[in-house]
């Protein structure tokens, strides 16, 4: 069979299988006698001395039809002159189609017409064929395709899973084919032949991203894992990094606040450097860098994670994080115009509310004599309700492709209004995206142009940058017997007390609006000049620009304390981003071998500037940050006002190579090698890097022992080491700089200093990452089971860090060099399976498991010497002031660092275990270094994840759950506020409780960093659950209809105190409950899901 001729150039078997679909679907609409899209459609037509080719083109045109036929079953000399006005496709067919000779069927927008007489096959042959095809249960199966191999002569298996082919030579190979079970292929020895068709193994088919390639599965070597947007995380999610979260064994996803500004946390099997730079992964947009806000979650077709080093390695210096390859939703398809839209509302309301004194408890308190009667202040005042709302947000996409042959196309456009728990938080963003695919001669050359451009808008109290979070401290700490307002209408303040502001006025008394846009341009072109070469350039032109407002009227509580009237800033940010990739690959198969090699070349560059104003006391508060100028301050010495700006330009050069080989799909090998250079290491001997690497891979089950073995469909080891680098973020790391360190006087002038600020060191060069990966992918049962093992084992060699260093010789006191090594050690575990699947339900499951252990194994060498063996970090903020974390040389990255209390006595206060092990009392414990010892580690040493699917006829139900375990968080609300001496502050109602079920801390103890605070962070989520509903369709409007209800951070089992245990686990001081940070969220969705 064949499609239209003007149509189509559709492969001879694409065009039998889509024929299987629609005569499967007439299988099933012969069961109902309610009329078909098709039948109701009323068209005119105006043909002249045509033929029935002719007529059918006019149809498809002026309809959304498609004919099936074949060209020697037409009569295509026959001549037709019509002239109809709104008439049924029925009519015309019945005045064209001489219904004795032919027969037709309308199938949903497909018209198939056959000739009675001859049907499928019409060469002459020398049997009949026939049989029944069943699944593994014995069921038929309706819309096999049943093909004569090397030919296009075929039917379809009917309801009952019946076929027949007539005029089939003795000497023919059948073919039967159906999506998503195995092709098979029988020899003609009979005239019936009865097939049993198994279920295709989950996955080994599938096409999944490499670096600057995609290759099947089941050919890939490399630790490699793809999540389809049919799995994504459902719902109201923030940004991309949301939709893989418990997705991925060995990466960790984490929201740690629910700021509608902020960004998900990515971490891929451990910490890598020491030096500052992002431990996130490469993420790639279609091929070039980009972040998790570049493009919206509903754009996302499918995301890939290259996660270890001989995956990654050929990305060089960007690779020792990891790849996560986002690909987007592109134009492709033959098909008429197609409109598909998403929309939801959702509300939040914070995770786990602190429960903190009331005002009712604190007269209780008076009466007690806890507090003095001057704490009272007459109110009622719920501080946390004051400055909190339950917000409503807001998200539409809409999608509109279409294309035939020869081009494609796909626009796009999202709208996401997000508000936050708290007043004046927000953020909009808006974003539109096209992609259009031409191909021209015969497919030889290919062109794809897109652009993306996002616009964000997002109310700011922290001086340009989102929400301040310091706010929602003074909401927990602020007396609540304190009125918002006093009687004449101005602010309840205590302007004396430290850091203790009314809430309601910091937020009303500031004003600010970040704005930044951007957008990218990119284009693909690629050269296919003969069967197995490709050439392909990438070019990629985006920009960036922010501007950014905020002020502070002097009403606020901030310019009362500084007695200065107002507070003003105003900057503005632009960056520029090009990209050009040039590669070239060629591919060849040969018997049983099978091999391709790709070359490259890679340019990028970076221009960024910015600009900065903060000025104060303004005449009036009328104008804000759009006056700036008006302010006084920058004239007046003693204050923060101020100007600055600053540029730096950054380029990457790189040259890459990938070969790979495989021989009769069973033994694989992939290498590739990278050499590259970088404006950072510029001055430096020797700036360029070589990143090799090498994988194997082994298919088990390819072999011939193995062919007994029903049950194992596939079974596969593969082992590959790679060589990848880490870029830093600071410019002109080995070379020495000069730069302005002041002002001195000179003659009552004041002179502009110059002087060093970094030594040199020509040696420098790139942190190396030097990774092993073993693994095993197995599928099992039909295809039912499936997964993969990975064990890991990557050593940063040449880890950055500032050593201290004499003056004179040297300029400054610390010099930048390469010294220490880390070492991650894991491994990860990952199942999936599909317990039932049948046509009214199914239920697939997949588990994932994963750990890490992470050391320091070194930081001096001869030259270079820490002055310790040991370096401390992380801090608890005033007024404790002190580190939280320290970091041992041939120890974790994670510890935490201080005293350590195994009790209180009678009278509430803390008895210590010392440095040597012994109890000492409050009174005579020693408050020193010496005494600190480790309380515990930051960092999950083990995550694990269960996720759900479900279908039941039209009802679909997933579930994601994941969980953390053997970590330590350090609780700072309740080492802050469970403190009973500084009765300026509320508490916590826990500040009560009996410290380790003996006696209410005493009001004489100091606040303090101790152990009581560092509390068990283990956690098991259910995190997100959607159900669903595909509304069954009657007309013509809807292609689908699903409605769907969910929820995000749904329920938490934990023992921890805090408001979730999901903290921060990246940089050096991991675990960290900061006080001052956007609680997390729990979010309620309602959307739906329309195509037209």
């Amino acid at each position: 069979m064949m499609l239209c001729r003007y149509r189509c150039s559709w492969e001879k078997t694409l065009r039998i299988m889509k024929i299987s679909l629609v005569l499967l679907v007439f299988c099933g609409l012969t069961l109902s006698a309610s009329p078909t899209k098709g039948q109701n459609q009323s068209v005119t037509l105006e043909v002249e001395n045509a033929t029935i080719l002719d007529v059918f083109r006019q149809i498809e045109e002026v309809s959304n039809l498609g004919f099936f036929f074949k060209n020697d079953q037409l009569d295509l000399k026959k001549r037709y002159s019509l002239n109809l006005e709104n008439a049924s496709v029925e009519e015309i067919l019945n005045q064209v189609l001489d219904l004795n000779d032919y027969d037709y069927q309308i199938v949903g927008e497909n018209v198939v017409v056959t000739r009675k007489t001859s049907g499928f096959a019409v060469s002459p042959q020398q049997s009949s064929v026939s049989g029944t095809v069943t699944d593994a249960a014995g069921e038929p199966v309706p819309g096999v395709t049943v093909t004569i191999k090397g030919t296009t002569t075929g039917t379809i298996t009917d309801v009952d899973g019946h076929y027949e082919l007539n005029n089939v030579s003795e000497d023919a190979t059948l073919v039967f084919s159906f999506v998503g079970m195995k092709t098979r292929e029988v020899l003609v020895e009979s005239g019936v032949i009865n097939v049993q068709l198994e279920e295709a193994v989950i996955g080994l088919d599938e096409i999944v991203a490499i670096g600057y390639g995609r290759m099947k599965k089941a050919d890939v070597t490399s630790s490699v894992s793809t999540v389809k947007s049919d799995d994504f995380v459902k719902g109201g999610v923030r940004d991309v990094g949301q939709l893989i979260q418990g997705k991925v064994a060995g990466l960790t996803v984490t929201s740690p606040s629910g700021d509608p500004t902020g960004n998900t946390e990515i971490r891929l099997r451990g910490n890598t450097t020491l030096y500052g730079t992002s431990t996130a992964p490469l993420i790639l947009i279609d091929g070039v860098p980009g972040d998790f806000n570049s493009v919206a979650p509903e754009d996302i077709e499918s995301i890939d994670v290259l996660k270890d080093g001989s995956a990654a390695a050929i990305y060089g210096t960007r690779g020792t994080n990891g790849v996560i390859i986002i690909t987007t939703k592109r134009a492709s398809g033959i098909y008429d115009a197609k409109v598909e839209y998403t929309g939801y509302v959702s509300t939040q309301q914070i995770a786990n509310e602190l429960d903190v004194l009331t005002a009712d408890d604190y007269r209780r308190q008076i009466n007690e004599g806890i507090r003095s009667e001057s704490d009272d202040l007459g109110a009622s005042t719920n501080w946390l309700d004051e400055i909190t709302r339950t917000p409503v947000s807001q998200v539409h996409n809409l999608t509109i492709r279409g294309g035939d042959v020869k081009t494609n196309y796909l626009a796009s456009v999202n709208f996401n209004d997000r508000k936050g728990i708290f007043l004046k938080s927000n953020k909009e963003t808006f974003t539109a995206r096209t992609d259009i695919n031409h191909s021209m001669f015969d497919g030889v050359l290919k062109v794809n142009f897109g652009i993306i451009s996002r616009n964000i808008k997002y109310g700011t109290t922290g001086d340009g940058y989102g929400f301040n979070g310091y706010t929602y401290r003074q909401a927990l700490i602020y007396n609540p017997t304190a009125p918002v307002k006093l009687e004449d209408g101005d602010w309840y303040e205590n302007v004396g007390a430290f850091n203790y502001d009314n809430p309601v006025a910091r937020i009303k008394e500031s004003e600010g609006e970040n704005k930044n846009q951007w957008s990218r341009v990119n284009g693909n072109i690629v050269f296919n000049p003969f069967d197995g070469m490709s050439v392909k350039a990438l070019l990629s032109y985006s920009k960036y620009n922010q501007t950014r407002g905020y002020y502070e009227t002097r009403n606020h509580i901030s310019t009362k304390r500084s007695g200065l009237n107002g507070y003003g800033s105003n900057g503005a940010i632009e960056s520029i981003d090009r990209l050009v990739e040039l590669t070239g690959e060629y591919q060849k198969t040969f018997d049983f071998h099978h091999f391709s090699i790709l070359g490259g070349y890679s340019y990028s560059d970076n221009d960024w500037r910015d600009f900065y104003m903060t000025n104060q006391e303004f005449p009036t508060d009328e104008f804000g940050y759009n006056n700036i100028d008006l302010g006084q301050g920058i004239e007046q010495q003693g204050t923060s006002s101020g100007i600055g700006s600053s540029r730096s330009k950054t380029n990457l050069i790189g040259f890459f190579s990938r070969g790979t080989y495989s021989f009769a799909n069973k033994y694989l090998f992939m290498g590739s090698v990278r050499y590259e250079a970088a404006s950072q290491l510029w001055g430096t001997e020797d700036p360029w890097g070589l990143f090799p690497s090498a994988s194997v891979g082994w298919r088990i089950s390819e072999e011939p022992f193995m062919a007994g073995v029903g049950f194992v469909e596939d079974l596969k080891l593969r082992a590959g080491y790679g060589v990848t680098g880490t870029q830093p973020s600071a410019s002109f790391l080995g070379v020495a700089t000069l730069g302005y360190t002041g002002q001195v006087n000179i003659n009552d002038k004041w002179v502009q200093t110059i002087g060093p600020t970094r030594n040199e060191n020509p040696y420098l060069r790139w942190e190396e990452k030097k990774e092993t990966n073993v693994g095993v992918d197995f599928a099992f049962i039909n295809g039912r089971i499936g997964g993969s093992i990975d064990y890991y084992n990557r050593e940063i060699d040449g880890l950055l860090w500032d050593f201290a260093v004499p003056v004179p010789p040297n300029m400054v006191g610390t010099t930048t060099a390469n010294v220490g090594v880390m070492s991650n050690k894991g491994l990860e575990f990952l199942v999936n399976a599909i317990p039932v699947r049948n046509s009214d339900i199914e239920w697939s499951t997949t588990v994932s498991f994963s750990t890490n252990t992470n050391k320091l194994k070194s930081l001096s060498n001869e030259l270079y010497q820490t002055e310790k063996d040991y370096f401390t970090t992380g801090g608890t903020g005033e007024p404790i002031q002190t580190y939280t974390h320290r970091v041992d040389i041939g120890g974790p990255i994670g510890n935490f660092y201080g005293f350590k209390v195994v009790d209180v006595d009678e009278n509430g206060k803390w008895i210590y275990q010392d440095g040597e092990g012994n109890l000492v009392s409050y009174d005579d414990f020693e408050r020193s270094d010496e005494n600190k010892q480790v309380l515990g580690n930051g960092l999950p040493k083990y995550y694990a994840s269960w996720n759900h699917n479900l279908r039941y006829k039209n009802f679909d139900l997933s579930i994601t759950m994941r969980g953390a375990f053997d970590y330590q968080i350090l609780n700072f609300e309740r080492m802050y506020l469970e403190n009973t001496k500084t009765t300026q502050y509320n508490r916590l109602q826990s500040a009560y409780d009996p410290v380790f079920g003996k006696a209410v801390l005493s009001n004489e103890v100091d606040l303090e960093y101790n152990s009581y605070y560092i509390e068990d962070g283990d956690f098991w989520k259910i995190d997100n659950i959607t159900l669903g509903y595909n509304i069954p369709l009657k007309g013509d409007t809807f292609k689908s209809f699903r409605v769907y209800a969910s929820s995000l951070n749904t329920l938490t089992i934990t023992g921890y105190k805090g408001i979730d245990p999901e903290v921060t686990a990246s940089g050096l001081a991991p675990g960290n409950d900061n006080r001052d940070k956007y609680p997390t969220t729990r979010t309620f969705t309602l959307g739906v899901n329309v195509s037209f």
